[in-house]
């Protein structure tokens, strides 16, 4: 595939990036742009550089009618939305006996409950506009094999692959599809105040490319999985973990 031929995948295409103002959903929007999308993030926090941006709305992925509000306002900047990518999430570092409930609910809103929303947003808008449609939820390694001190994290995203999955058998049959895709290490910002130089070299010498993961490596699956080519594949919990994660 030329260059030229990839530049034009997603020309003129409204594509929503949630949690796209900082770190892998960063990233993934100016991917998308690059690509010729137009793109409107929904975050609570305003990106560093919104130049290649369509849109920037503020939006509370925990409070439904602000994703409603949100994504009704994406839809009017864009006209029709047929890629979604949800990408907002927290993290958490506790053991099991210090996290409290209010800890592990707090993980749950933003990292389950914000997915399901955008995803039953998102699907109504293009179930309604007749889209054959495209979404993708960022989920994490830890879905799958969830490290110590992460029970309220790894419940969360072990939800969205639940979520991604359950939504993909109800939308295939409008032409829909949704993913997952399980991220392993990736250091951006979301973090960094609890990761040591040695946890980096620990956890690259996990992997058998011995490096960690960047946010281009997690952008380039979720252009593929938003193009054509990616279009017979759904339901599906893909890995991004340089081997980490091998199942």
């Amino acid at each position: 595939m030329t260059a030229s031929v990839v530049a034009a995948r997603f020309t003129g295409t409204g594509v929503v990036v949630a949690g796209g103002a900082s770190g892998i959903g960063a990233r993934i929007a100016e991917r998308f742009a690059a690509e010729g999308a137009r793109v409107v993030v929904l975050d609570r926090a305003a990106p560093r550089c919104d130049d290649h941006l369509a849109g920037v709305i503020a939006a509370d992925l925990v409070d439904e009618s602000s994703v409603t509000a949100g994504f009704a306002a994406a839809v009017e900047e864009l006209g029709q939305v047929p890629v979604v990518v949800n990408s907002a999430g927290i993290h958490l570092l506790a053991p099991l006996l210090e996290t409290s409930l209010a800890d592990w609910q707090r993980i749950q809103d933003v990292n389950a409950r914000g997915t399901f929303l955008l995803t039953r947003v998102a699907a109504a808008h293009m179930v309604d506009a007749g889209l054959p449609g495209r979404i993708v939820n960022i989920a994490s390694m830890a879905a799958k094999q969830g490290g110590a001190r992460e029970i309220a994290y790894a419940a969360s995203k072990a939800a969205v692959v639940a979520i991604s999955r359950v939504a993909a058998l109800e939308l295939g049959c409008h032409g829909i599809t949704v993913n997952a895709i399980c991220p392993g290490y990736v250091p951006t910002d979301m973090g960094a105040e609890t990761r040591s130089e040695d946890d980096v070299r620990r956890w690259c010498s996990m992997s058998p490319l011995g490096r960690l993961g960047t946010p281009d490596d997690v952008a380039g699956l979720t252009l593929f999985l938003a193009s054509p080519e990616g279009s017979y594949m759904t339901g599906q919990a893909l890995n991004v973990t340089g081997g980490m994660a091998m199942h």
